[in-house]
């Protein structure tokens, strides 16, 4: 019984240390860019879209589709960075513990 309630506590601290990281990943920025930076996208560690920056040059009338497709190309690559980063925050609460496959954290 003495191995469970170690276990437990272990768990209750893993708990508290992704309550902080999921409150230090809304204060942290990613940036996703496309069209050689001409399309930036800054995300939150919470994949919430910051700020989206368009270089005027792309501002055609006639090249909307263009301008439609760097923009989703932008938060596509900022997302990816900011599931990284969270990846790279987990790692460093789980100690590398391996997790099944499908498992995702924060819960």
């Amino acid at each position: 019984m003495k191995n469970l309630a170690q276990m437990m506590k272990q768990a209750q601290a893993m708990q508290s240390r992704m309550e902080e990281m999921q409150s230090r990943l809304a204060t942290l920025e990613v940036e996703g860019a496309a069209g050689a930076g001409m399309v930036k996208v800054v995300m939150s560690g919470r994949a919430e879209v910051r700020r989206v920056k368009i270089d005027p040059s792309l501002l055609d009338p006639n090249e909307v589709e263009v301008l439609e497709d760097l923009i989703v190309a932008a938060i596509a690559d900022a997302k990816a960075k900011a599931e990284n980063l969270v990846a790279e925050e987990v790692a460093k609460i789980t100690g590398g513990l391996e997790l099944p496959a499908g498992f995702k954290l924060p819960f």
